[in-house]
């Protein structure tokens, strides 16, 4: 498995996975195009296994640039057929070093994670594994249904 950044010639694959995962949303290309179009303020990963995009994560520096950075976990997708196999943790745990990485290039520090998702979606328990997050807050019907706010407070940077 090779966790590495997403660039232009990934966009076709990336977006397969973004259309297998979030079939509510559209324009998959686009949306995965305007994120690596951001950097450094949103920074894209992808996990490869035996050279095919099998996910990809996504995350952004909120409020602007800062000496204590915010950072969102704001999308991470995993194929199905690849799901529940420690992919996702390693999108997660492999990635958030390239952005402390970054973010030590901008002089910042992590400070803290931020992560919303569907009150029902089971990859709850992996971002509170992962990260450390905790739920703080649940909006009501704000996307498709209830999203659940999770935070790590105080992140340390090494």
């Amino acid at each position: 498995m090779n966790i590495r950044e997403m660039t232009e010639n990934d966009l076709g694959k990336s977006a397969l996975v973004h259309e297998a995962v979030f079939t509510r949303q559209s324009s998959s290309i686009k949306w995965l195009e305007c994120n690596i179009n951001a950097f450094p303020r949103i920074l894209c990963f992808v996990a490869e296994f035996k050279d095919e995009i099998v996910g990809y994560i996504i995350w952004s520096q909120k409020s602007g640039f800062r000496k204590e950075a915010v950072i969102e976990l704001e999308q991470i997708a995993v194929l199905p057929d690849y799901q529940r196999k420690g992919i996702g943790s390693k999108l997660i745990n492999n990635s958030i070093v390239n952005v402390k990485r970054e973010l030590k290039k901008l002089n910042s520090i992590l400070k803290h994670i931020v992560v919303t998702t569907r009150a029902d979606n089971y990859a709850q328990n992996l971002f509170e594994k992962t990260l450390g997050v905790k739920a703080e807050a649940t909006i009501s019907n704000l996307y498709s249904a209830d999203e659940v706010f999770m935070v790590a407070r105080n992140v340390q940077s090494t």
